[in-house]
């Protein structure tokens, strides 16, 4: 039986229970290898580490394969969704794969999206999210806001309906584990607010934002603070929620906040490309 194939196949479970589970992982691939390379060393390769340290496969030594597992956490850091990296730049002492190449690859579920609150602006959310890729739960207490007659078209038809008898619940259960998760709380008013983001805190998403005036958003915060919430989490809270483009209709806010959501699960600074060619 063919060792690359064989080695494919535990991968591909390997991936899919990662997924399952709301795991990310790096895929490394050896892609490239000099004449010279010892006959162990095969183009096409893989090694999969995923985001608790565990491996599956092998590149062909265990040497290699513990230095990529060490240069793993850098790229993961980067946000790139893959890399080609030679083995001299991570690993010069292997000088038999000198010349080698190996390609990085970031396996990670959708990105998902948990909006709590179905009115103007939570309904135009989760519509751009759908667009742009995010895999989207609307959530709202009031079952007409979440009918799917609302939500009819073939693009809409992704988005996860819920009518919530009860915020705590029905939010701690979408959010799940909270990887990859981002929360925006849009509702329409201060107890929907406090229910929602205590159970968004409890869950730990990647990104919890709430809307709202400052001064609105503020009084949830510290009556959170007061009952204990932990500083550190109260910090993280994107409150109000979203960038500052001047958004006025539903839509336009709805933008405003995708596009916070993305900045940070991207990594960008949400300031103006063109801002290196002013003074």
């Amino acid at each position: 039986m063919n060792i690359n194939s064989t080695n494919s196949r535990k991968i591909n479970e390997a991936v899919r229970q990662a997924l399952s589970s709301g795991s990310s992982a790096v895929l490394v691939t050896l892609i490239e290898i000099p004449q010279s390379a010892p006959v162990e060393f095969r183009t096409g390769s893989k090694l999969l580490v995923i985001d608790s340290g565990k491996a599956k496969g092998t590149l062909g030594s265990m040497i290699l394969d513990e230095a990529v597992a060490q240069r793993v956490p850098e790229f993961a850091s980067s946000r790139d969704e893959a890399r080609t990296i030679r083995v001299e730049e991570f690993a010069p002492a292997i000088f038999e794969l000198r010349g080698a190449a190996l390609l990085f690859e970031r396996i990670e579920s959708e990105p998902r999206l948990v909006i709590a609150g179905a009115g103007h602006v939570g309904a135009s959310l989760a519509r751009l999210a759908a667009l742009v890729g995010y895999r989207v739960t609307l959530i709202d207490d009031r079952r007409e806001f979440v009918k799917r007659q609302l939500f009819s078209s073939e693009l809409e038809q992704t988005i996860e309906l819920i009518a919530a008898e009860e915020w705590t619940q029905s939010l701690r259960r979408a959010i799940y584990n909270g990887r990859g998760v981002s929360v925006a709380i849009v509702t329409r008013g201060h107890k929907q607010d406090e229910d929602c983001l205590r159970a968004a805190i409890a869950a730990k998403p990647d990104y919890i934002g709430m809307i709202g005036s400052k001064r609105r958003t503020n009084i949830v915060l510290e009556k959170l603070r007061e009952e204990g919430a932990p500083e550190v989490d109260l910090k993280k809270v994107r409150a109000p929620i979203g960038l500052d483009i001047g958004a006025v209709s539903p839509e336009e806010v709805a933008l405003a906040i995708l596009a916070e959501i993305v900045a940070e699960r991207r990594g960008g600074s949400g300031i103006a490309l063109s801002s290196w060619r002013r003074p």
